[in-house]
Parts: C-alpha cells; sequence; structure tokens
C-alpha cells in the first residue's frame, strides 16, 4: 500500500533502500537477524507519523538508524536530498536537524536540574549563553515544565522525566523529532497532555514520527502510518492502513478499537432494508 507524496514539501529526511541486520551470537557462531531488507521512508516537515510494528520487529533500530545512531548495512540515508555519509561535518548536520527521544527517559536525563539537563544539547552546540537560556525556556514552556526548571529530574514522576526529556531534544530545534514509544508507562490523562504538547510541537513546523506498537494511539493521532513486517515498510494515510487487517495481523498487531467501531456503525447503518 503507498500513499501519494506531497511533492511541494521535499522530505527532509530519507531512508532508500535500506538494509540493516543485527548480528547474534549463538553456539553455531552466529547469525544475522533482518531488521530492513530494502525498506524506504521519507518524512516531510510538520508530519505526523506513527511506525508501528510488534515487540521486536525493529522500530527502535529503525528509528536509531534515521538518526545515525547505527550504520546501515546497504542503502542510503538523506538529509534535505543529500547523502549523509560517515564523516564529522555530516554527523554534525544530521544531530542539528533530527533528534530521538528513548522510550525510558532515565536513559538521557543525566544532570542535576532540569535546566542543565535541557541545556545540554545547545552548550555543546556552541551557542552563546543568550542563545542557550532562549532555547531552554522556549523547550521548558512547550512541555508546560517551566516549574520544574530547578528540580532534580530523577525526583520528578515518570510522566514529568519525559517530558524533560522531550524537552532536551525540542531545544535543539530539531527539524525532525523521533519518539520511541513515547505513551509507554503514562497514564491516560497524561498521556493526552503529552500529545497535545507535541501537536504545538509539530504546528510550528517541526516533522513528529512515533514508534509504538499501541495501535489505539495511532489511530487518533497520526495522519500517516508505516508498519514494519519481515524488513519492509508499508505506508499510507493512517486510516487506511489500520484497517488492513492482514497487514496488522502479520505485524502481531491488533485492528485499533476506532477502526472496528467504524466498520460495525457502517455495516449497521448501510444495511439494506434498515435505514
Amino acid at each position: 500500500m503507498t500513499a501519494p507524496r506531497d511533492t511541494a514539501r521535499p522530505p527532509v529526511l530519507a531512508l532508500r533502500d535500506a538494509r540493516f541486520a543485527h548480528r547474534c551470537l549463538d553456539s553455531t557462531g552466529g547469525h544475522r537477524h533482518t531488521v530492513l531488507d530494502g525498506a524506504g521512508l521519507e518524512v516531510t516537515p510538520g508530519e505526523r507519523l506513527a511506525l508501528l510494528g510488534g515487540n521486536g520487529s525493529g522500530k527502535t533500530t529503525l528509528l536509531r538508524l534515521l538518526v545515525g545512531l547505527n550504520r546501515l548495512d546497504g542503502g542510503t540515508l538523506e538529509l534535505d536530498g543529500e547523502r549523509v555519509r560517515d564523516r564529522r561535518a555530516d554527523r554534525t548536520r544530521l544531530r542539528e536537524s533530527v533528534q530521538l527521544v528513548l522510550q525510558e527517559p532515565d536513559d538521557q536525563l543525566f544532570a542535576t536540574t532540569v535546566r542543565a539537563d535541557v541545556s545540554f544539547g545547545p552548550v555543546n552546540l556552541g551557542l552563546d549563553r543568550a542563545e542557550v537560556e532562549r532555547r531552554v525556556d522556549e523547550a521548558l514552556a512547550a512541555l508546560a515544565i517551566a516549574d520544574l526548571a530547578d528540580r532534580v529530574p530523577h525526583h520528578l514522576s515518570f510522566g514529568q522525566r519525559k517530558r524533560a526529556a522531550i524537552a532536551g531534544a525540542l531545544a535543539m530545534r530539531p527539524r525532525v523529532l523521533l519518539l520511541d514509544e513515547p505513551s509507554a508507562g503514562l497514564d491516560p490523562v497524561a498521556c493526552d497532555d503529552l500529545l497535545a504538547a507535541l501537536e504545538a510541537v509539530r504546528a510550528a513546523g517541526t516533522a513528529v514520527v512515533m514508534a509504538t506498537h499501541d495501535v489505539d494511539l495511532a489511530w487518533a493521532w497520526a495522519r500517516e502510518a508505516a508498519v514494519l513486517t519481515a524488513g519492509h515498510l508499508t505506508r499510507g494515510p493512517a486510516h487506511d492502513v489500520l484497517r488492513d487487517e492482514a497487514l496488522l495481523g502479520a505485524a502481531r498487531l491488533a485492528v485499533p478499537w476506532g477502526a472496528r467501531v467504524s466498520r460495525r456503525l457502517k455495516r449497521t447503518v448501510l444495511r439494506p432494508g434498515e435505514v
């Protein structure tokens, strides 16, 4: 399944014919577990894209490839249509444009205050103090945690720590924000609050790519969805992709509740002789 692309908005970030396999050791000496086998993915400005797959399907690995933490075995990673090569200038350019927030916020929070944590990236860009403070204040406000600026990160709730980790990424002013299972561990209210904050970020032009196995979240939030199965990505409008029972079954995912209700209502309303 493919969806027509908006040719007026060229992709910020793209994988072309991407190939990657994990090297796994075993009693026979080792084997390769294929994650991507000729997959392609484009991310355009202001996009709201859900990346779906079952546990262990390779969603996190795909995000790490998009941000350059893992190296492709084949194919290309492109930023603004230019290939990202393994050299310092390209890595810096990618780091300034694309940010990844991990599933577990404690893997990214390390400073003694939230403000210090959020400022780490901008400081390492060599920005002057005024610009660093401006970026930090904007990021804290965007995630509604300005009142937590002087708190110790590890004394915060899980949801607050997630927001702090995302604020650290936003302070880099990325054009693409990658999120690995952002709703994991959040109660429904905290999840709704986080999605509202992310929507404000996306509306300002930042593409948001969310890896998740929560099909109901994807149905409610995403404009587009890409499902990872057997090393390939199948992409299209979210409400089309998430109605595809065969595709979701192959990915070990269920049809979203919203899709099931929509289908049942259509059957009820359109049944001959019952209108």
